[in-house]
């Protein structure tokens, strides 16, 4: 098993100067990865390539591009310049966002995920690997018809036409999806506990396509507080960012993190925690979360304890951890930063550092 790590929401924190300390720093350390998302502030491909300009070794992932905000051959243009100037570094994380940032911010209706998805995928692989785009689908079609467009083929030839593409779901569809059409899965909140019945629909899309589980990576986002003395303080320091989810993100009706949440058995408080949460509430809501329930999807406490749970997951057949550390300030991260290396290193189990 592989340990990646992702500073989260860039400049929330840090200044531009901090946030490539931590990226050429996890390098440093050994760190198989660095992982960059995109919420509604930053924008992942611009990260990624000013890290790439700063390391030399460390693989660059997005988790996640938002398919909403690009078109798929645009995404695939991001993908063969970040190959390109990476040196073949890059592993493409995409996801569909959700029905608030697609429709709130975008502009492009949540609407027929799995088909835009299977879509999305084909045109990224089809100009990847440099063919003449002709695409007839249900929500790509390639050129317009009636128009001045005419197919075309990327101008550059990319380094890789099979930049590994992993796919961000939760739901049981999106994830037999992914076992259908993915190189690799990124969950989140992944219990090892429950990794049986949550590997079932990425078993059920491999065989569909007729291939094995076993050719599908999985690497789940994982948050992180390293604290050797109070366990109790390391908890308080993720309630916030778990709360956002379990409460924020979504609304009453349709909120996938929640519904995780209550298939783990914590439904009654992922009810109060988000009723509490869209009141306003957001402290009361954070202090509700099971101390069970922060334990099962976060690494916290002692190096010890984390080196266990690491191993966990390496049990529950997890081919890169890709931890986000919970921190305070820029300095602060680093230090969770070196904790969390040297956890890996205590572990005997994630790779290279």
């Amino acid at each position: 098993m592989k340990l990646g790590v992702s500073p989260g929401y860039a400049f929330s924190l840090a200044t531009p100067g901090q946030e490539l300390e931590f990226a050429v720093e996890a390098e440093r350390l050994g760190f198989d990865s660095l992982w960059v998302g995109e919420p509604y502030g930053h924008e992942a491909v611009s990260v990624l390539a000013w890290f790439a300009g700063a390391t030399e070794r460390i693989g660059l992932g997005s988790s996640i591009l938002a398919m909403p905000g690009r078109s798929a051959a645009m995404t695939a243009q991001a993908a063969a310049t970040l190959d390109l100037i990476s040196g073949c570094r890059l592993t493409l994380g995409l996801g569909t966002s959700g029905p608030q940032v697609s429709e709130g911010w975008h502009g492009v209706p949540f609407a027929h995920q799995l088909q835009r998805t299977r879509e999305y995928v084909d045109v990224v692989r089809m100009a990847l690997r440099r063919e003449t785009v002709r695409y007839d689908g249900t929500s790509i079609t390639l050129p317009l018809a009636g128009g001045e467009g005419k197919p075309l083929k990327m101008i550059i030839r990319p380094p890789r036409a099979d930049v590994p593409i992993y796919l961000a779901s939760i739901g049981p569809r999106n994830t037999e999806l992914c076992g259908e059409i993915a190189d690799g899965w990124i969950p989140i909140w992944y219990a090892p506990e429950h990794a049986a019945r949550l590997r079932e629909p990425l078993a059920t899309g491999a065989a569909c396509a007729g291939r094995s589980i076993d050719g599908i990576a999985i690497a789940p986002m994982v948050y992180a507080r390293i604290d050797d003395d109070d366990v109790d303080a390391a908890r308080a320091a993720l309630r916030p960012h778990l709360a956002l989810y379990v409460g924020g993100m979504g609304s009453r009706r349709q909120n996938f993190y929640n519904a995780l949440v209550r298939s783990y058995g914590f439904e009654d408080a992922a009810i109060r925690v988000q009723d509490l949460y869209l009141d306003g509430r957001k402290d009361e809501a954070a202090a509700l979360l099971p101390d069970e329930l922060v334990d099962m999807v976060c690494l916290c406490g002692s190096i010890e304890r984390v080196a266990d749970r690491l191993a966990a997951y390496a049990d529950a057949v997890v081919d890169t951890v890709i931890t986000m550390p919970a921190a305070s300030s820029a300095e602060d991260r680093l230090v969770q930063l070196r904790l969390l290396a040297r956890a890996g290193e205590r572990s005997a189990v994630a790779a290279g550092v």
